[in-house]
């Protein structure tokens, strides 16, 4: 899974932290959690802002 799996990545994180509201959580948080999911392989600093801004979106829209 790379930065640019928005969906698959967003629903990973929908299943492993399924009580967490994605509207709250901090950019740091998010870009360990990602770095954190398993099967997850690229280079951790191009999660930038907007790469983190669009998984965070992508996270919303699973939650509904």
């Amino acid at each position: 899974m790379k930065w640019n799996d928005i969906t698959r990545i967003a629903e990973e994180l929908n299943d492993k932290y399924p009580d967490v509201d994605p509207m709250v959580v901090r950019f740091t948080d998010l870009h360990n959690w990602v770095c954190d999911l398993d099967g997850f392989d690229d280079d951790p600093r191009r999660g930038g802002e907007k790469v983190l801004e669009a998984i965070q979106m992508a996270w919303i829209e699973e939650t509904k």
